[in-house]
C-alpha cells in the first residue's frame, strides 16, 4: 500500500509539471522580398511555410512589404526573424544588422534579364539608347542593379522608372508603357502566362549567387538548425518536392556567408544610408 501511495503521488506530481513544462512551438516571422504581389506570395508560399513550420516544430508567420525600398527598411531594422532576400541584400543586411545565411536555392546562379514587347523592333541593347525602362526597384539586385551597370557599361543613356515588383515591370512592358523592363527568369516564368506570352527575354546577365534564406541574430540557432533540415529534405517527399516545383525551385541547399563573395566584389553600395540610420 504505501508504495502505491508513492506511485500515485509521483503521477499527481507528474500531471501537474508536465502542462506547465510544455511550451508553445516557436513563433517566427518570415519575411518575403516582394519581387510579386503579396497576394501570389502568400499563395505560394504559404504552403511552404506550413510545411516547414509543421516539420521543424515552429509556427513560421509569412511577412513580406509593400514595396522592395519598404522591405529594405524593415530588414534594416531587424523586424523579420527569418528573410528570403535578394544577393545584394544580403551582402548589406549581413553586417547590420547581422542576419546570416543557412540556406540557399540548390543549384541556382541568378541571373538578370531585360524584357521587351514579343512583337517589339528592338533587338540590340543600343536600340534602348534614350529610352525609359522599368525597374522594380533601385537595389533590386538582378532585376535592376544588372541590368542598369550593363547598360552604363555601354554607354547606354536612359531614364529609370521604379514600379514596385518584378510583376509589375512585366505587366507595364506588356502594357506598352515601357519599352523595356528588368527581372529575373524565375519571376518571368512565374508571371501570369497571358502577360508572359506578350513578352521575349532581350539581355540576359551573367550569372551570380542567388537570394539568401537568412536569420536574424536574436533566433536560436537550434530552430535554424531543424529549418534547415526539413528545407533540405523537401526534395525527397513528394509534398516537399510539389511545393519546391510552384515555385521553379529544384531544391534548396545549404548556405554559408562566403557564397555571396561574387556579389561583393562588384563593390555595389546603394544602402549605406539606410543601414547607417
Amino acid at each position: 500500500m504505501k508504495y502505491l501511495i508513492q506511485a500515485v503521488a509521483a503521477l499527481f506530481i507528474l500531471s501537474t509539471i508536465q502542462p506547465a513544462a510544455a511550451q508553445e512551438p516557436p513563433t517566427l516571422t518570415f519575411g518575403l522580398v516582394p519581387q510579386q504581389s503579396a497576394t501570389k506570395l502568400a499563395r505560394l508560399w504559404g504552403p511552404i511555410m506550413q510545411y516547414i513550420g509543421k516539420k521543424s516544430g515552429t509556427r513560421l508567420v509569412f511577412k513580406t512589404a509593400p514595396n522592395i525600398p519598404e522591405f529594405e527598411r524593415r530588414c534594416a531594422k531587424g523586424e523579420y526573424d527569418i528573410a528570403y532576400m535578394n544577393p545584394y541584400h544580403y551582402t548589406v543586411f549581413h553586417r547590420s544588422p547581422g542576419y546570416e545565411v543557412f540556406a540557399r536555392q540548390k543549384n541556382k546562379r541568378i541571373r538578370g534579364i531585360m524584357v521587351v514587347r514579343k512583337e517589339s523592333a528592338i533587338h540590340p541593347l543600343h536600340d534602348l539608347s534614350g529610352k525609359t525602362l522599368a525597374f522594380p526597384a533601385p537595389a533590386a539586385f538582378a532585376a535592376s542593379v544588372l541590368p542598369r551597370a550593363n547598360l552604363t557599361n555601354n554607354d547606354i543613356p536612359f531614364s529609370a522608372k521604379y514600379v514596385s515588383s518584378h510583376d509589375s515591370v512585366y505587366r507595364t512592358v506588356a502594357k506598352g508603357l515601357y519599352v523595356a523592363g528588368g527581372g529575373i527568369q524565375r519571376t518571368f516564368n512565374n508571371v501570369d502566362p497571358a502577360v508572359r506570352e506578350q513578352l521575349r527575354v532581350l539581355w540576359t546577365s551573367e550569372p551570380f549567387t542567388p537570394h539568401a534564406f537568412a536569420a536574424h541574430p536574436r533566433v536560436d540557432p537550434a530552430v535554424i538548425t531543424r529549418i534547415r533540415e526539413v528545407m533540405i529534405n523537401m526534395e525527397n517527399d513528394p509534398e516537399g518536392k510539389q511545393l519546391l516545383t510552384n515555385i521553379n525551385f529544384k531544391g534548396i541547399e545549404a548556405g554559408e556567408d562566403k557564397d555571396w563573395d561574387d556579389v561583393r566584389a562588384l563593390g555595389i553600395d546603394l544602402l549605406k544610408k539606410l543601414t547607417e540610420g
